[in-house]
């Protein structure tokens, strides 16, 4: 989503000279752009915000493959800065801790991540962990988690690395001033105003941390994060430390989680700091936060830095003895709670604002992933993408649900409630909820649905109701049981023999309309869409760089009017970057709704509800008609992404109801169910239809992706089409595996190791499914090509799972049952 290109060279603002502003300074310059101007309320080089007080703890290891990259990034940029002749990274190792068997599995879990994304790291024993840290209880632990490229970031030290750098290149960093406005002009930021100037600018970048709301509100645009205080303490000289550490490296022993109790310690030459995030959540309103010296003449240190509540550390000291005795004689000396941000996700904010163009946010981002993020944004700037997917972060990934005050304080007070949690990937936010509901959701909650969450929207899994319908007894691991149900089964076989209704109304939809319509969508597509109305496409948005942004079914409604199945809102807002004029954008979503009809029977089920002709010959697949079934009127296209004939069919929202139940008490002769996501996931893999975001994303091009045949290079220029005449054979694609051991699953995420790999895996798992109609569990995976019926495993919870490398379509490779 980047702007169009420079006719001039661009002047830029940051506003923050934090660890992000002065890594994105020397990012930015770096790459040529010289007029960079830094813009600091307080002193530097440690100017009073979360940087200033950040214990500096580098985990590398994530379940997001992009932060464990910002993360990598961090590391490797940081271990070659210097300041005042020391490292700006220690590079101390990290150890996690598992006193319960619950952590220890999920250190196993993590390894695999680890892993996947390319970081060192062992699982090692309670021995091992005490001669890691001597002063540990070895008869608490049952394991640990070691990474050896894990440290400390000295965070105010790289800051002043990487000014001097910047500024050495032609950056201005400029402290005490206050910002005061954004001077903005036909919806572009031209500047910014201070309590000491006005900065004309192009671009301007918040990157003020917790002060990120601030600087948005002078934009006109919501910066969704809370800040939250966050207690670290600092013990008395520990006898047991004496002489152990240089007083300039301050630390030798691996920074040390002990998550079963929510803390973390690090040493400070001969004393202990240890952070706490056992206590409850203490949301701090960021506009209410002291300027620098009105902070330090009331006695704080600096604004960030905010008295320590004694009354919500002692049960964490008392957890802090339990670990380590020797604590049991020992004092703190000093506490802070410590102010930073959070999201409702806990992802950084990163991007251009919709609502301003220009106006750039670099917000919500902690040391670990810091120069990361600020390459990322300075690419995002300069060549409009990034070289890692950055999906997870955009700033347009929220609904507008999901941007309210309300939500993002109890959402954020959530994510910090949660840092050390262990988090399953199906689990779903208690609060709040229900939040977004079809117009289905009471007739699901009568079938008795299990909802899982997504988007704010409620989301059927299964159905109570099909209980009767389970055959035998599936038996699973305990992770991978949490959040299924046995019925999954009985609903998927269901689908593939009779007829299910899937409520698909959180799928997104936009209207593109006007008399430049078709031009615009075969511009920014990969596909042909030009097409007779009635017509449905299945296409991609590439970036500049041939990597995938989405994918989409287009369906060509009228000669002007097409309906466009997206993914996220991040589609809309590039959509309309791109728009003419005599182009509309219309997100249709939450005034309509959607029921897929799918099944072998899907067609006795719809036929007789309408006078228009439903059979194969009269309603070809990829087909769209706008008509009636029975007193509703619906707009039907003929797609199936879980192999089977049927339909998706759209109506008003305030119709949608009437819609279920004329779908429903036709579909009593057919035997029709309700069906839920889970049972949609399996039958989707099994025909090996991808989903953007896991499967894919801006990293990988069409045709490793296995999706060239959504590519028309005959149809003309479209965004990406110069990349992709370009690519080099693909080094990695993505492949189809099947579990060799019927009774066996992955989920997600996990290594994977070809035969001959020298201890490193060969890649990773994307999405993970147990495929009831193949007997097997279904897994793709990004490897290096290799033929089918290649032998590969992939480490799931420290076990070697044996798969194999598969053809596709694994189901109906014909097309037969679709087709019918």
């Amino acid at each position: 989503m980047s702007s169009a290109p420079e006719t001039v060279s661009p002047r830029i603002v940051v506003i923050g000279a934090g660890i992000v502003g002065c890594s994105l300074a020397d990012e930015l310059t770096a790459r040529g752009l010289h007029d960079v101007t830094v813009l600091e309320q307080g002193p530097l080089p440690a100017p009073g915000g979360s940087t200033s007080h950040a214990p500096g703890l580098v985990f590398q290891t994530s379940p997001s493959k992009t932060l464990t990259a910002f993360a990598r990034y961090t590391v490797e940029k940081f271990s070659a800065l210097e300041a005042d002749g020391l490292p700006c990274f220690h590079p101390v190792g990290g150890l996690e801790l598992a006193t319960t068997p619950e952590r220890w599995a999920d250190l196993h879990r993590k390894a695999g991540w680890a892993g996947s994304w390319g970081v060192r790291g062992e699982l090692v024993s309670a021995a091992r962990c005490k001669e890691l840290w001597p002063l540990v209880d070895e008869s608490m632990i049952l394991g640990g988690f070691h990474t050896p490229d894990d440290g400390l970031a000295r965070a105010v030290l790289a800051s002043r690395a990487q000014m001097h750098r910047a500024q050495e290149r032609g950056a201005r960093f400029l402290e005490r001033h206050t910002v005061t406005g954004i001077d903005q002009q036909g919806g572009r930021v031209t500047g910014v105003v201070t309590d000491r100037g006005t900065f004309p600018a192009t671009h301007v970048v918040s990157a003020a941390g917790f002060w990120g709301p601030v600087i948005g509100r002078m934009a006109g645009v919501d910066v969704p994060l809370l800040p939250l205080a966050h207690q670290y303490a600092r013990t008395g000289p520990l006898p047991q430390l004496a002489g152990a550490n240089d007083p300039r490296t301050e630390a030798s022993k691996p920074i040390l989680r002990f998550q079963d109790r929510d803390l973390y310690f690090r040493e400070h030459t001969d004393r202990l700091g240890i952070g706490s995030y056992a206590h409850r959540p203490l949301p701090v309103d960021p506009f209410a936060v002291l300027p620098y010296d009105e902070a330090r003449a009331r006695s704080l240190d600096m604004p960030s830095s905010l008295p320590f509540t004694e009354e919500d550390w002692a049960p964490s000291w008392r957890d802090c003895q339990e670990l380590m005795p020797a604590l049991r004689d020992a004092t703190v000396d000093e506490g802070f709670n410590g102010v930073f941000s959070f999201t409702p996700d806990g992802m950084p904010v990163l991007g251009e604002s919709r609502a301003l163009r220009g106006f750039w946010l670099a917000e919500a981002v902690w040391v670990t992933h810091s120069a990361g993020v600020a390459k990322a944004v300075a690419e995002w700037i300069v060549d409009g993408h990034a070289t890692v997917d950055l999906h997870e972060c955009d700033v347009h990934r929220f609904e507008g649900a999901q941007r309210s005050p309300a939500y993002v304080r109890e959402r954020g007070a959530q994510q910090f409630v949660e840092v050390y949690d262990v988090v399953h990937p199906l689990q779903p936010m208690e609060h709040p909820r229900p939040l977004r509901v079809s117009p289905f959701h009471a007739r699901q909650q009568e079938l008795g649905a299990s909802f899982l969450e997504g988007g704010g929207w409620e989301r059927a899994h299964w159905y109570e109701a099909n209980a009767p319908l389970v055959e035998g007894a599936e038996s699973r691991d305990p992770w991978a049981a949490r959040h299924w149900s046995p019925v999954v089964a009985a609903e998927a076989r269901h689908t593939r023999e009779r007829v299910a209704l899937y409520d698909m109304t959180p799928l997104r939809r936009l209207e593109v309309t006007g008399p430049g319509a078709l031009a615009f969508l075969q511009r920014m597509t990969t596909n042909n869409v030009a097409k007779k109305p009635g017509a449905v496409t299945y296409t991609l948005l590439l970036d500049e760089k041939g990597g995938i942004r989405s994918d989409l079914t287009v369906a060509r409604l009228a000669a002007d009017r097409f309906q466009v199945g997206a993914n996220s809102p991040a589609d809309q807002v590039w959509l309309e970057r791109h728009a003419p004029d005599d182009v509309q954008i219309r997100d249709l979503t939450s005034g309509t709704c959607c029921i897929g009809v799918w099944g072998p029977l899907a067609r006795d089920l719809v036929q007789p509800l309408t006078r228009d002709d439903f059979s194969h010959e009269g309603f070809g697949y990829f087909r769209a008609k706008e008509t009636y079934l029975g007193h509703v009127p619906v707009t039907a296209m003929r797609l199936s992404y879980v192999g089977e004939l049927g339909w998706e069919l759209y109506t008003t929202a305030d119709l949608g109801l009437r819609l279920w139940d004329t779908l429903w008490a036709a579909g009593q002769e057919c035997g029709v169910i309700a069906a839920g996501r889970s049972a949609f996931n399996s039958l989707r893999l099994e025909k090996g239809y991808r989903a953007w975001g896991t499967d894919m994303t801006e990293e990988h091009n069409p045709y490793e992706a296995g999706l060239g045949f959504a590519v028309r290079l005959d149809h003309g220029d479209f965004l990406g089409r110069a990349a992709l005449e370009h690519l080099p054979p693909p080094r990695r694609v993505l492949t189809p595996l099947l579990l060799d051991d019927p009774s066996a699953v992955v989920l997600g995420k996990e290594p994977v190791y070809a035969a001959g790999d020298a201890g490193a895996p060969s890649g990773y798992v994307t999405s993970a499914a147990y495929g009831y109609t193949l007997g097997r569990c279904v897994a793709y995976a990004w490897l290096p090509p290799l033929p089918a019926g290649s032998a590969v495993h992939i480490e799931y919870f420290g076990e070697k799972v044996p798969a194999t490398v598969a053809e596709e379509p694994l189901f109906d490779p014909k097309m037969v049952r679709i087709r019918r």
